[in-house]
């Protein structure tokens, strides 16, 4: 089984088993998801030594030696122990190892939101801020353009973000703006998102409403599509007056459509035939 960027799940899981292990503070958390981050830009910014790292024809030991060499100087304990287990394991392409050493810092990140008892804040930091970029263009193309400097560009996130996102929601977005790996800004928050609610195993569907839901209106709401799913569930809620009433639940490829714009236009598809 993979995930959507290709990466081994069996061995995913062995890096997962390994960092919930380790216990700390969430400043030591969030420290060790910037540590595994970076190891990432290593890894992707270095072909040789990507080569090297995932290269079958050398024993596990050697490329854990390796690994141990470069690092042990750079990474504090916990992080070495990661990265030198993941070089260890097989990775069917090489740009995998990359993929779960960045899915583990990002857990990491996740985790030091869970230990301050943020992680609802976290799934919604990301989301919110996703938004915001798919509707202020201007704001996109300042946090993509390439020919910004990278510090300048996470500098503005960290400053649109500051007293309204957990620490480990800005890291991640920071992350996003600098390198999403090939995705857009956009679809790598949502795949940060995917993580977090991954981590307690819980479904996200995104809810279109004309009007702000109260928050009972939100527990009513989430409650019934827990017990239609067999799952907890996170909401993510969007304001958008097109809806015209009702609401239009998306939840993976599936589409819940109750809105009075979806039923005129069903209306009209009829007549029509």
């Amino acid at each position: 089984m993979t995930d959507i960027r290709g990466t081994s799940r069996e061995a995913v899981a062995v890096l997962r088993q390994q960092l919930q292990t380790v216990t700390g503070s969430p400043e030591q958390l969030r420290a060790l998801g910037t540590e595994l981050l970076s190891v990432v830009g290593l890894v992707d910014s270095q072909p040789t030594l990507r080569r090297a790292l995932t290269n079958p024809s050398r024993s596990a030991d050697d490329r854990a030696g390796l690994a141990a060499n470069l690092f042990q100087n750079r990474l504090s304990t916990d992080a070495l122990e990661l990265v030198t287990a993941a070089v260890r394991l097989p990775w069917s392409r090489v740009r995998a190892l990359g993929d779960a050493l960045e899915e583990i810092g990002v857990l990491a990140l996740v985790r030091s939101a869970e230990a301050e008892r943020r992680l609802d804040d976290l799934e919604d930091g990301l989301f919110r801020f996703g938004r915001l970029v798919d509707r202020e263009q201007r704001l996109q193309l300042a946090l993509t353009d390439r020919a910004v400097p990278a510090e300048k560009r996470a500098e503005l996130a960290r400053t649109l973000l500051a007293g309204k996102a957990p620490d480990a929601a800005v890291r991640l977005v920071e992350q996003a703006v600098v390198a999403p790996r090939g995705l857009s800004l956009t679809e790598a928050l949502d795949n940060y998102a995917k993580i977090a609610a991954a981590w307690r195993d819980r479904l996200v569907a995104t809810v279109r409403t004309a009007v702000q839901l109260s928050t009972a209106e939100q527990d009513r709401l989430a409650g019934a599509l827990s017990r239609q799913y067999g799952q907890d569930l996170h909401l993510n809620i969007l304001v958008d007056p097109g809806v015209l009433g009702g609401l239009r639940i998306e939840l993976g490829a599936e589409v819940i459509d109750g809105t009075i714009a979806s039923r005129l236009d069903d209306a009209r598809r009829r007549l029509a035939g």
